[in-house]
């Protein structure tokens, strides 16, 4: 006797995990109920449970995803330029690009989804994401250091700290209204703190 098969799914899963994206993004963690996910989704709470688990697992889901569609820029920049300078200066001007893209809500889903959100949980994964980030950046920095690039002496904590503050202050103002121009003579601006390459 063989086994029955299941229902199969009445939606595109991929789809669907895109427009979660869109609606965390837009609203952050807090505001974007499972009955509103339902309803954009286009699938009932049980559905959406069975496919995703809870409201938070669907979230996790949901950074991930943005982390690759719309943040691989970060990593990129750094890695396709001959210096590290460069490679921060291009990931400024990049940030202020994407943060500013038409038809997407403006700012950054990983700083915008943990406003006031009552979950220690998102938050404290959201925070790592952030912090990751700056010891990531860090790291770099002193590898720069160390190979003559950046003069002895560099700061690189508060230096990779500086840089991903401003990264946040570029998607917050955009979040706010800036446009991209405005943002593009922020990281320009923010470039002067950087210290003068040795070579």
């Amino acid at each position: 006797m063989t086994s029955r098969r299941g229902r199969p799914r009445q939606f595109d899963r991929d789809d669907a995990l895109r427009t979660a994206v869109m609606l965390f993004w837009e609203r952050g963690y807090e505001a974007t109920s499972i009955n509103d996910l339902s309803e954009a989704m286009g699938i009932g709470v049980p559905s959406l449970y069975a496919a995703f688990g809870s409201k938070r697992e669907l979230f996790d889901e949901v950074v991930a995803e943005y982390t690759r569609q719309y943040r691989a820029f970060m990593q990129t920049a750094i890695a396709e330029e001959p210096t590290l300078t460069a490679g921060v200066r291009r990931l400024l001007h990049e940030a202020a690009a994407a943060v500013t893209r038409p038809g997407l809500p403006r700012g950054c889903l990983v700083i915008s989804a943990a406003t006031n959100t009552t979950s220690p949980e998102v938050e404290e994964g959201l925070r790592k994401l952030r912090t990751d980030g700056v010891e990531v950046l860090e790291s770099l920095i002193r590898r720069a250091v160390a190979a003559g690039e950046l003069p002895p002496g560099t700061d690189a904590s508060g230096l990779a700290h500086y840089v991903c503050a401003t990264l946040q202050g570029i998607a917050q103002q955009a979040r706010d209204g800036a446009d991209r121009g405005t943002l593009e003579t922020i990281a320009a601006l923010a470039m002067h703190a950087w210290p003068a390459p040795t070579r």
